[in-house]
Formats: C-alpha cells, structure tokens, sequence
C-alpha cells in the first residue's frame, strides 16, 4: 500500500505518486448513460484532455468498477462490500480484488445522516473507530463537498455542474478541484464512490 506524505513535497499519495502534480488540477469528471467505448465515468483536465476512465466490471454479482488511467491501464478496482450497513466500498490495486492488494475503504459515517458524510481508511489502519484517515463532507442535494486529510486540511473539493445540456443529456458532470501534490486518481475514486453510495436519493 502506498502512501506517503514528505515535508520536501508535502505529497498526498494513496494510489500513486505520478498522479501528484505540484499545482491545482481542475477536473472535470462526467457520469455517461451509454458507455460503449469511453467508460461509465469520463474524467479530463481543463483542456479536455483525458485523464482517467471508469468501466463498470461486466459479469459480476457485486458493484464493481475499474478505474484505468489515460493509457488503458487498470489502477484501481472499486468493490461495494455486501450486507454492510454503512455502504463501504473497498478500493484494491489495479485490477485486484485481494485482501492483500486492498488500498482504502470509504464508508458512510453514520446509518442515518443529513448531510453527506464517508469515512476513508488506508488498508494499514486497523483501528477504524479512533483514527479516520480522510473525511468527505459535503451536502449531496447541494451537490458539492470538500475531502480532508486527518488533520483537517482540505484537499479536494467538488462541486456538480448545472447546465442545459447535462438536463437534456440525462448526464450527471462534476468539477472538481485536486489540491497541490494531492493524488488526482486518489480524489477520482473518493468522488465515484461518493456517486454511488448517494445515487439512489432523490435530487
């Protein structure tokens, strides 16, 4: 499992360090309904340029997504776990689904919640009740939130676009703003599962 954070780079890294880049990335990632080349989830820079995608696992009994970066290449596997209350999922390297590749898990905070809140663990803590590694929190009918570190520190923010052509479209479409020396593909995740655990509310 990696992660790492250096006085020098003040890097941010849960996925990997090549996608930690010393200034803000503006994102913006779009949910598409017919995904038949692109992926389920299209994610580019503020020059439209691809970054990431995000394909739904065909022929699997659980939700479960591969995120590939802009290559092709499986980094990451998201897995909703069964019979949990809280809605965790568990994010695994590349294309694994091992314990031993296990990454992080992100759940909900509390069974009943009014605003959106998930808890994110690295796969090294095993005392989830007394140390949170990352926080969401946001409004999910206000259709933004803000992602901490466990000092508190923000290091993401997301905020969902309202235009025309996402009404007419029936596409959902997310800005998103990556912190310096944050790991872009890190925040990805956290936003798709965020998506997926509040997708079922009503608007």
């Amino acid at each position: 499992m990696e992660f790492s954070t250096t006085e020098a780079e003040n890097q941010t890294s849960v996925i990997s360090s090549s996608f930690c880049v010393p200034s803000h990335v503006h994102l913006t990632i779009v949910r598409k309904l017919l995904a038949v080349t692109d992926g389920n989830f299209v994610i580019t820079d503020e020059n439209g340029i691809i970054m990431f995608k995000v394909i739904d696992k065909l022929f699997s009994f659980h939700d479960r997504h591969i995120l590939l970066d802009a290559a092709g290449t499986p980094i990451a596997t998201f897995k909703k776990k069964t019979l949990s209350a809280h809605k965790r999922w568990q994010v695994f390297r590349g294309d694994s689904s091992a314990s031993t590749d296990l990454l992080f898990s992100a759940k909900k905070s509390l069974l009943v919640q009014l605003k959106t809140e998930l808890d994110v663990f690295l796969s090294g803590n095993e005392d989830e009740n007394s140390c949170v590694d990352f926080k969401v929190v946001g409004r999910w009918l206000g259709k933004s939130c803000v992602i901490y570190n466990k000092d508190s520190t923000p290091i993401a923010m997301m905020q969902k676009k309202r235009n025309f052509g996402s009404v007419v479209l029936g596409k959902d479409s997310f800005d998103v703003i990556v912190y310096p020396q944050v790991d872009c593909a890190f925040v990805v995740a956290l936003v798709v599962i965020l998506y997926e655990i509040n997708k079922d509310k009503d608007d």
